[in-house]
């Protein structure tokens, strides 16, 4: 209905609104409707919202505390490691740990079960309180690590709430302390410490796998939700070292070094062909497998990390590049009389008065004045190019930690003193790994070959040194040097023809050379045909009246190398009489005289 308009005169007119129903469509009503309702609906999800936060909380956090979304982790094994032979060095043994959901153990009011648990974990009930209360915010906690498979069985069979165990692995090393220098060991965590265990970690360790799960309070697994990444295990490490030989080495060191007091050796063997090292061993020793009183001084690999002046060792390289250059020939005269020789106001002695001495016997009875004087007929500069060559003053590139390059000093000009007591080796440092790779280049015809502790798969470049008419004939004169006219006859093996050099050096304390402290080594190679091994010891500061080297290093020189060249079934050659050393020098220096004058011919010719 429209409005009525009523005249109201001359007034003018006025809209009158007369009373009528109004008419209200259906839609409205429906939007009421709805409004209602959702309001409806909202106040009653405050309300229960306000009920279950602040009236009643019990059921919310009953429901909350039975489920938690967790990222279980599932630990790698780690990767063995093995000897050349296949044998296992270091292994991992699965262990259980015992872990713990703090909360609820903290709540726990089951005396019985506390005791049970007590003696089963070798814990008193305070301790464990105390690790729960350590970590009470937490909801994990480590209760004991790394126990026996059975005995975590039977801690769960006590079914005590929010005890769970979790399985790890444990380092063991079945060779003990044989090995322990080299390998090293792992921590608590499976993570490597020291030694190969530590050089290789990355590729030992592996990586975890990672399961998303459900778990209820008290950590049991409810539902496995999703795979989130594969465990990878860790791969295992194959060495070049024999355990066999390891172990002999090992064992006659040991008895060296109690036997003679020292304060510690030290020994390398190496493949003369392949520059594989076949036994690494120091003293004293350690066993990973038991690390409750480690020290550093005891797990320290000395035949890197510990260098020395090596004495007498050095000269059959002096003699080696004099003859290379041709200043002398084996059967060259030395005059080393009186016994003494003065460079300068220093003096040079020898043990004894050797009178008049071929180049040959200057290795043979080890004379100070005879190597000096050979030296000297050369620049300073070839020595120290010759030492650099051989791998003094440099590292050899292993994974190992600490090893020592040594000290070789380069100078613009040499004293000659220095120049002389360079030659028999003094003025010079080495560790026992690089003594060792030197006289592989006198073993493998004067070729130097890079070492390594893994089996070598194809043939190694190596780097020429030597002519392999000079160290033929060196070999021939460090055999004689173990005969028995030679330093070290306690250095033979049977059967077996063998070339080695002694060496007793003076130890340096507060930067003065000691008259009662010495460094007594030995270093050489089998047999003198074909060689195969190069073993060098080395012992520290032995005690008593012997300390020479052919007299300390020597003997566990000898059945080291017998043992090796048997495991390494090594045919004998010393089964026929002993060569006549001098002749077969003789004949050596007219064969390498004949090959240079041929050489020399055809580089006239211009066929070089």
């Amino acid at each position: 209905m429209s409005p009525t308009k009523v005249s109201t005169g001359n007034k003018g007119s006025k809209t009158v609104r007369l009373k009528q129903d109004v008419i209200i469509p259906a839609s409205t009503w429906r939007y009421a409707a709805i409004a209602i309702i959702f309001g409806s609906i909202f106040i009653a999800l405050m309300s229960r919202a306000v009920y279950l936060q602040v009236i009643d909380t019990d059921y919310l956090q009953s429901q909350g505390d039975a489920r938690y979304l967790r990222v279980q982790k599932e630990m790698p094994t780690r990767g063995m490691i093995i000897d050349r032979n296949d044998q296992p060095l270091a292994i991992s043994t699965p262990v259980d740990s015992i872990w713990i959901h703090p909360s609820t153990i903290l709540e726990q009011k089951n005396e019985y079960s506390y005791k049970k648990l007590s003696d089963l974990l070798g814990l008193s009930r305070d301790q464990i309180l105390a690790k729960a209360q350590l970590k009470k915010t937490s909801q994990f906690a480590y209760l004991k690590r790394h126990i026996p498979p059975q005995a975590a069985r039977a801690i769960l069979a006590l079914d005590v709430p929010g005890v769970n165990s979790v399985r790890e692995y444990k380092r063991y090393y079945p060779a003990g302390p044989v090995m322990g220098h080299v390998l090293g060991f792992t921590n608590i965590d499976n993570v490597g410490q020291e030694g190969l265990e530590l050089a290789f970690d990355e590729r030992l360790k592996g990586q975890p796998g990672r399961t998303q799960v459900l778990q209820d309070k008290n950590g049991h697994v409810v539902e496995y939700v999703e795979q989130l990444s594969r465990v990878r295990h860790g791969e295992n490490i194959k060495l070049s070292i024999d355990a066999r030989i390891q172990y002999l080495a090992y064992r006659y060191l040991q008895a060296a070094l109690k036997s003679h007091r020292a304060t510690s050796a030290s020994l390398v063997a190496l493949d003369v062909k392949t520059g594989e090292i076949l036994a690494m061993v120091s003293a004293p020793d350690f066993n990973p497998n038991d690390r409750s009183d480690l020290k550093s001084s005891h797990f320290r690999n000395r035949s890197m990390t510990d260098s020395y002046e090596p004495g007498s060792t050095m000269k059959p390289f002096t003699v080696a590049m004099a003859l290379d250059e041709g200043v002398v020939h084996a059967d060259t005269k030395i005059d080393t009389n009186p016994g003494h020789y003065y460079i300068g106001r220093n003096r040079i002695n020898d043990t004894k008065n050797h009178g008049d001495i071929t180049v040959s016997q200057v290795i043979e009875k080890s004379s100070n004045i005879g190597s000096a004087k050979i030296a000297m007929m050369m620049e300073p500069k070839e020595l120290y190019s010759t030492y650099k060559k051989l791998g003094f003053g440099a590292t050899n590139k292993l994974k190992l930690q600490g090893e020592q390059r040594g000290i070789l000093a380069k100078r613009a000009k040499w004293k000659p003193i220095e120049h002389a007591t360079l030659s028999y080796g003094y003025g010079l440092s080495v560790n026992t790994l690089q003594l060792a790779r030197s006289y592989q280049a006198l073993a493998n015809g004067g070729v130097l070959l890079p070492v390594s502790l893994h089996p070598t798969l194809s043939s190694i470049k190596g780097k020429r040194v030597f002519s392999e008419s000079t160290v033929k004939q060196v070999g021939l004169m460090l055999e004689s040097a173990v005969g028995d006219e030679g330093t070290a006859p306690k250095a033979r093996v049977q059967q077996y023809r063998v070339a080695g050099k002694t060496g007793t050096a003076h130890k340096v304390v507060n930067g003065r050379y000691q008259d009662d402290s010495y460094t007594s080594l030995f270093a050489g190679f089998a047999p003198v045909s074909d060689p195969e091994i190069v073993i060098v010891v080395s012992v520290n500061d032995p005690k008593g009246v012997d300390y020479y080297g052919g007299l300390v290093a020597a003997p566990v020189f000898s059945s080291v190398m017998e043992g090796a060249l048997r495991f390494r079934n090594v045919p004998p050659d010393a089964v026929k009489a002993k060569p006549d050393l001098p002749a077969q020098l003789m004949i050596m220096r007219s064969e390498a005289a004949s090959s240079q004058s041929v050489l020399a011919e055809s580089t006239d010719k211009g066929e070089g």
